[in-house]
C-alpha cells in the first residue's frame, strides 16, 4: 500500500532542472500552502506548510517550462521518506511528494496547454528503449528506500 497526497499551495522559489547520476531528468521545488481561518475579528493566516515536491523524466522537463516561482499549482503523488547520512554521521530524514501529476490551480487564474512532443529512441530491434530505473535522490544523493518499476514502464 502507498500513501498518497493531494495539495494545492504556491511555488515557493525557482527550479531548477537537474540530472541525476544516471542521467534522469528531475525537479523539485517546495510549495507553500496557508489556511485562511475565520476568528471573531475576521479572516486571517494561518501558519504556511511548506512541502517539497520531486519529479523525474518527462513531468520533470514538462514542469519547469510550465511552473514559476509564485505560481498556484495542484500537485498529487506518493508521499516518500529520503533518508541519507548527514556531515556528523547520523541519519537524517524529509518526508516529500513524489509528484504524479502537477498543474497551475485554476480556481486562482487561467493557462493554456501545449501538448509535448515526444521523441522515443529506437533500439536495432525497433523496440522503443526503456531508461533503466534510477534508484538515486536527486537532491542529496542518498538512495530512495522505495522504487516502483512498473511505474517507470508506464511512464
Amino acid at each position: 500500500m502507498q500513501a498518497t497526497m493531494t495539495l494545492t499551495g504556491y511555488v515557493g522559489h525557482s527550479l531548477e532542472l537537474k540530472q541525476t547520476k544516471t542521467g534522469v531528468p528531475t525537479v523539485s521545488f517546495r510549495v507553500g500552502t496557508t489556511p485562511r481561518m475565520r476568528t471573531l475579528e475576521g479572516w486571517v493566516n494561518g501558519v504556511t506548510t511548506w512541502t517539497t515536491v520531486v519529479c523525474y523524466r518527462n513531468l520533470a522537463e514538462n514542469i519547469f517550462m510550465s511552473i514559476h516561482k509564485g505560481d498556484p499549482v495542484v500537485v498529487h503523488g506518493r508521499i516518500r521518506t529520503q533518508s541519507w547520512v548527514g556531515p556528523n554521521e547520523q541519519t537524517q530524514e524529509r518526508m516529500v511528494v513524489e509528484a504524479r501529476f502537477v498543474g497551475h490551480d485554476l480556481n486562482r487564474g487561467s493557462t493554456t496547454f501545449e501538448k509535448a512532443v515526444r521523441q522515443t529512441e529506437v533500439v536495432s530491434e525497433g523496440v522503443p528503449e526503456i531508461p533503466a530505473p534510477d534508484t538515486d535522490d536527486p537532491i542529496d544523493d542518498s538512495p530512495i528506500e522505495e522504487f516502483d518499476l512498473e511505474e517507470v514502464l508506464v511512464s
